[in-house]
């Protein structure tokens, strides 16, 4: 695992004025402790702006990009959140890995599967594919037979 110096933080001089932009609360979460950090807040609280903001001042902070985990749960927020922070810090978080916690599980997986003897061309099924799926390994092992044995959507919810 490669090391990184930060920043000294007794002498750590941010080229943006976190303050002028958070509220006391948001302030707090953006420059906490280093390390992972978990924004749990309401509609409208800002935890757009205060997750940005973080992770523009981890940043700064010298933490490098390709070492900081931005998940969220829309593509819509993970695109958003990303493209705030390219603003912020203008082209230094390219490899800020973003998305939603599938896309990063996805990216994960087929980056190090083979580290878990996960073929890394694997396919992901929809709901769909995944009952289609179901269904035919129940006709190919005729289960169905017995009219009471489970049809795909109903094993799909089991």
């Amino acid at each position: 695992m490669k090391k990184y110096q930060l920043k000294s933080t007794t002498h750590f001089e941010p080229s943006i004025d976190y303050s002028s932009y958070l509220n006391p609360e948001q302030l707090a979460a953006v420059t906490s402790e280093d390390g992972a950090s978990l924004v749990i807040a309401g509609a409208g609280s800002g935890k757009t702006r205060v997750v940005t903001y973080r992770v523009a001042y981890l940043i700064e902070k010298g933490v490098p990009s390709s070492r900081i985990m931005l998940l969220t749960f829309t593509n819509k927020a993970a695109r958003e959140m990303l493209h705030r922070v390219e603003l912020l810090i203008k082209g230094e978080s390219r490899r800020v890995w973003g998305g939603t916690f599938h896309h990063i599980g996805n990216m994960i997986l087929r980056r190090y599967g083979d580290a878990i003897d996960l073929n890394t061309n694997f396919t992901i099924l929809d709901g769909e594919d995944s009952k289609d799926l179901i269904e035919s390994c129940v006709a190919e092992l005729k289960l169905r037979a017995d009219k009471m044995f489970p049809k795909g959507n109903v094993l799909m919810d089991v």
